[in-house]
């Protein structure tokens, strides 16, 4: 897992979906989720790489408790098993997974 906290203002949501695509990266997705709403354990058998484009979640991974907020990335290796908790204000991400 690698966390990649934004530095400066947020990025717009054409600018996190572009940076994606920069880097090879064309099943991209977004989802949202409501305040409140959880994500149980689980985990993928591909490498997810996440941009947090809107309010604010959780991810809760086997070395602690990770934080996003706008413009924040996440990067989980295959087979890490996470959950998640989405923040107050609900929250939008954008995601896709690299091949290996």
């Amino acid at each position: 897992m690698v966390l990649s906290p934004n530095e400066g203002p947020p990025p717009s949501a054409w600018q996190l979906e572009a940076r994606l695509q920069q880097e090879g990266l064309t099943e991209v997705r977004w989802w949202s989720n409501p305040p409140g709403d959880r994500y149980g354990s689980h985990d993928h058998p591909f490498h997810k790489v996440l941009y947090c484009a809107e309010g604010s979640i959780v991810f809760h991974l086997p070395h602690g408790d990770v934080e996003l907020r706008p413009g924040d990335r996440l990067d989980i290796e295959p087979g890490t098993p996470h959950a998640a908790t989405v923040g107050r204000d609900g929250v939008r991400c954008v995601e896709a997974p690299r091949a290996a």
